[in-house]
């Protein structure tokens, strides 16, 4: 007897296409699962013949969402919400899921961490994933739910909300600042080839071509520690100079131009209740602290 065709979608399928289109690759996809490549593969085919589209289509980048892969993403991703939802227990019931949070490497290890943790203590229902990405991950592929940036973004269909500036000022160990101020040459902390695209990276070596960096880290919060060794001066946001012990700013000339601080939400989601609280959440954080991030 042949098998009757499958009519309604299998959660384990959903949970495959749910990686693969959020990470773009199998390898990605299958890490994110702790599964192969085959096993992938095939969920895949199977929920696309469940429902008789095709899904993704496979390019030198990656896996690229078509239109029907676009739409059944956006659905798949509220199928996984309720699932969160219906899995947890809180007197609560508005308030109950996994948000996904996704900001800059030293803005989340240096600030955000220590704040957002504190969320799910005053609301009990609530579970935050922060990812801290030097590179921004998406919220078309609803990889994330929120994402603050450095910068204004471009172009989608996004709900932005401001959350202040970042300035920057040059720090490093007393010591170092002293002989600097008394005229020695100034050597830095800086960023690591890969990320000499990065703006304050840029503008360092525009300001200050011929100096030496002495140590390189891919992000600001291991040149802050680096730059408590008295090994060169690190250019930091003030939020991490200002806080990281055995730090005081160095007098050099200039800084480069603050950068604005921006929230990003789906317009989807402006009236889901667990992305709604964390959005207000950081909104107020960012705000009681704004002396913190300023020149």
């Amino acid at each position: 007897m042949a098998e009757k065709k499958r009519t309604e979608p299998d959660w384990q399928d959903i949970r495959v296409f749910l990686a693969l289109g959020r990470y773009g690759s199998l390898s990605a996809a299958a890490r994110a699962l702790s599964t192969n490549h085959s096993t992938i593969s095939r969920r895949l085919r199977s929920l696309e013949a469940t429902l008789g589209e095709k899904l993704v289509e496979r390019r030198p980048e990656g896996y690229v969402l078509t239109p029907a892969g676009s739409h059944a993403l956006a659905a798949a991703s509220d199928m996984e919400t309720a699932v969160h939802t219906l899995g947890r227990a809180s007197a609560d019931s508005a308030l109950r899921g996994l948000v996904r949070v996704n900001a800059p490497p030293a803005l989340s290890q240096g600030f955000l961490v220590s704040r957002l943790a504190r969320l799910p203590l005053r609301h009990p229902g609530i579970d935050i994933d922060l990812a801290t990405d030097l590179r921004s991950v998406s919220l078309e592929r609803h990889v994330t739910d929120i994402a603050v940036r450095l910068g204004r973004p471009q172009d989608g269909d996004f709900i932005a909300k401001p959350l202040g500036h970042i300035a920057y000022g040059f720090y490093g160990d007393p010591a170092l600042c002293e002989r600097i101020a008394s005229g020695a040459e100034p050597v830095f902390v800086g960023f690591d080839e890969a990320n000499a695209y990065l703006p304050e990276a840029a503008w360092l070596a525009r300001r200050y071509p011929r100096a030496r960096v002495a140590f390189r880290a891919n992000n600001q919060v291991a040149q802050a520690v680096a730059a408590q060794s008295g090994v060169g001066v690190a250019l930091l946001p003030h939020y991490l100079g200002r806080t990281t012990p055995g730090l005081q700013p160095c007098m050099l000339d200039d800084a480069p131009p603050p950068r604005d601080i921006v929230l990003l939400t789906r317009r989807q989601d402006r009236k889901d209740p667990p992305i709604r609280t964390v959005v207000d959440y950081l909104v107020d954080v960012f705000g009681n602290e704004r002396a913190l991030f300023n020149a």
